[in-house]
């Protein structure tokens, strides 16, 4: 096996395509060519949630239209896929894919390579192919597992973290600093307005919110926020104490791409007690990331961080552990040796 293709979206800002690279990235590391079937430019900077994020590299062929919230469009050009050559085809596979067009270029797909899915999508409902189409059929956690139900056979692969890379600053050592980064919509801050709110009456920092696009509707004196883009968050973590990641309830399965990407710049962070941070396990008595229940909650675990050196030292290591088990370099092993097997 020497050519691996992945279809997926790609250098852009949702976990499908955080996926898609990081395992890209390390197969081509290891000495494989990477060709990855995109969405065209047009389809993919249609909603906000998947914007491109910078050119894309010589190995990208963009080359499907997606489907529409409303379930309107999508479209593939198969032969851009069919003529190119490749040992396996990984498929990202998720709500918004032309799972028609695709499906219907399974027999000839089937007949040149490898084929496996990598499922995103988080309700059974929203999966429109048949999955008996693949050879293997990857998620990220037994819940996953449960909601595709015993008649489908899966391979558990975690979601892979960026390597851990450690900073030389101390904690609060030019003054406490919080963050938070991304495109959330502006009432997942709730929380933590509301809690820095109290919790400066007590203390001096500063909150720094770095969003691509519109600034949220909050004034506070601690409250810094910068509109810009950022293409290397570590650097970014590292100049805070206390990373915040907004997230809402949902009923679907999910995992937060976005903890994955972050954990291993080694800054305590703090997350709501939604799904996407459910499964996330205890190591040594504590987990790799600060979760809470409610606004009392994060104010107490947040005052902890804050005054609790040894509670922090056991975060950190709790999150190191984790992103060693999870790194991308291993996911990647794991993916091949499960092409292998095929």
């Amino acid at each position: 096996m020497e050519i691996i293709g992945i279809l997926s979206r790609w250098n852009a800002t949702c976990g499908i395509s955080l996926h898609a690279e990081l395992i890209g990235h390390e197969f081509i590391r290891l000495g494989y060519k990477l060709k990855v079937f995109a969405p065209y430019i047009k389809s993919a900077n249609k909603w906000w949630h998947h914007k491109i994020l910078r050119e894309d590299e010589v190995y990208i062929k963009r080359c499907y239209e997606e489907v529409a919230p409303d379930s309107t469009g999508g479209a593939i050009d198969k032969e851009a896929i069919l003529s190119e050559e490749f040992d396996c085809l990984i498929i990202e596979s998720y709500a918004s894919l032309p799972y028609k067009a695709i499906e219907e270029i399974f027999p000839e797909l089937k007949k040149k390579a490898k084929v496996i899915a990598v499922i995103h999508e988080g309700r059974r409902k929203d999966i429109k192919y048949s999955l008996d189409n693949f050879d293997r059929v990857v998620v990220f956690d037994e819940r996953y597992k449960k909601m595709l139900g015993k008649s489908v056979k899966v391979e558990i692969v975690p979601y892979p973290c960026n390597p851990v890379v450690k900073s030389d600053r101390r904690f609060a050592e030019d003054g406490l600093k919080f963050l938070t980064f991304g495109r959330q919509p502006s009432y997942e801050y709730y929380d933590y307005i509301e809690a820095l709110d109290d919790l400066s009456k007590k203390y001096d920092f500063t909150y720094k919110v770095i969003r691509s696009d519109g600034l949220i509707p909050f004034k506070r004196p601690w409250l810094v926020q910068e509109r810009r883009r950022i293409d290397d968050v570590y650097p970014v973590l590292h100049s805070a104490d206390l990373h915040l990641i907004p997230k809402r309830q949902t009923d679907y399965v999910v995992v937060s791409s976005t903890l994955c990407q972050c954990l291993g710049a080694l800054v305590p962070t703090v997350v709501p007690d939604t799904r996407h941070f459910e499964t996330l396990p205890e190591i040594e008595g504590v987990k790799p990331a600060i979760v809470y229940k409610d606004v009392d909650d994060l104010k107490e675990k947040i005052e902890r961080v804050i005054e609790d050196e040894d509670y922090r030292r056991k975060v950190l290591r709790a999150a190191e552990k984790y992103v060693e088990e999870n790194r991308s370099d291993k996911i990647a092993q794991t993916f091949l040796r499960l092409l292998d097997s095929i």
